[in-house]
């Protein structure tokens, strides 16, 4: 099969590889048809790493069933679907309480698997691919990772109505962070750096959108909500301006809020100043949120897919880049380089 793989200077080439067999009779083989780039992805781009080199890598993705396993009930061979990505051993403590994303052996076990979106074939358990609805296109499917990522995180915020809610960062994350924060009847304040994406922001819904290159984000906060501050800001930058929007996320937050950390960070150390004694006095909650499982007794990819097909989520108006996957280089670097050219979310066909 074709795929993209990454090199040692952390682009990519596109090779022949092997296509992968089913392994076991509960898995499913699944021709991709549409990967997206993410955050994620781009903290990774034009890196040297190692311990990705030579390999297929791409999380989002949506696709054909092309052949099943003698026990898969649940898809067919020639079935549209979205294929759940995050996936842990199954063994571990977590696991057991469909706490998978927990799970200390995730990126051991996901990148072996469903988290190769950059090939044109993936294989997984069954219960990891999802039947799309007809008027779902793959493209939109491709962003059901996203907004699952933005669900899991509202709900560890427990945001109700009425909530005054600021949103730091309008890309994929954050615009999905948007449009559940007002799906559940809260007021919201986005900030960005990009003008584009305020715009889009301010399209999808927002109460105020806040260039903050050039306002104060935290006057505006206190402005937002008559000088009390939001009861919950959601961090959804990550990588490298964690150490400037962390503080700002927690000096919007009021005495007694809430800051959800949904951004991603890097591994190692990072050190960052926060206002720790303001923090502690006014008992601001840190929650920090990874990916997504289990919420009740529903997958929260499956509930994503729900609110999408029910048009609560609008996908179409955050794909604003197709490229083919022999053209992925220039995919990732059009994905780069937002400012100058007004990407929200890039959609790579295979």
């Amino acid at each position: 099969m074709k795929a993209a793989l990454k090199t040692a200077d952390g682009r990519f080439e596109i090779r022949e590889v092997p296509r992968p067999e089913i392994p076991h009779p509960d898995w499913v083989l699944a021709r991709v048809r549409v990967a997206g780039i993410c955050g994620t992805d781009l903290r990774h781009w034009g890196k040297h790493e190692p311990e990705l080199e030579h390999h297929i890598t791409g999380h989002e993705l949506a696709g054909e069933v092309v052949e099943v396993g003698a026990a898969v009930t649940n898809v067919a061979p020639g079935d549209r679907v979205v294929i759940e990505s995050v996936m842990g051993d199954g063994e571990c403590e977590w696991c057991r309480v469909q706490q998978y994303n927990l799970c200390p052996n995730l990126y051991e076990v996901r990148t072996r698997c469903v988290s190769r979106a950059y090939g044109e074939f993936v294989i997984g358990p069954a219960q990891k691919f999802y039947k799309l609805p007809d008027h779902v296109s793959f493209e939109e499917a491709a962003l059901i990772d996203t907004f699952s990522v933005c669900l899991h995180a509202q709900h560890r915020s427990a945001l109700s109505i009425n909530d005054k809610v600021a949103i730091i960062g309008a890309g994929p994350i954050g615009l999905g962070q948007l449009m559940l924060a007002k799906a559940s009847g809260a007021d919201v304040l986005i900030t960005d750096v990009v003008d584009s994406a305020l715009a889009l922001a301010k399209e999808l819904g927002a109460d105020v959108v806040l260039n903050s290159g050039r306002e104060d984000p935290i006057a505006a906060a206190k402005a937002f909500t008559g000088g009390r501050g939001v009861d919950i800001a959601f961090e959804c930058c990550g990588g490298e301006q964690m150490a400037t929007t962390l503080p700002q996320a927690t000096g919007m937050a009021r005495r007694g809020g809430k800051v959800v950390i949904v951004g991603g960070f890097d591994k190692g150390v990072l050190n960052m100043a926060l206002e720790w004694q303001r923090i502690q006095m006014s008992e601001i909650t840190l929650i920090p949120s990874a990916s997504f499982a289990f919420h009740g007794l529903d997958a929260e990819q499956g509930m994503a897919l729900e609110l999408l097909s029910k048009g609560t989520l609008n996908a179409k108006k955050l794909i604003t880049h197709s490229f083919g996957i022999d053209q992925i280089n220039e995919a990732f670097e059009t994905a780069a380089k937002k400012k100058e050219t007004a990407t929200t979310f890039v959609a790579i066909t295979i």
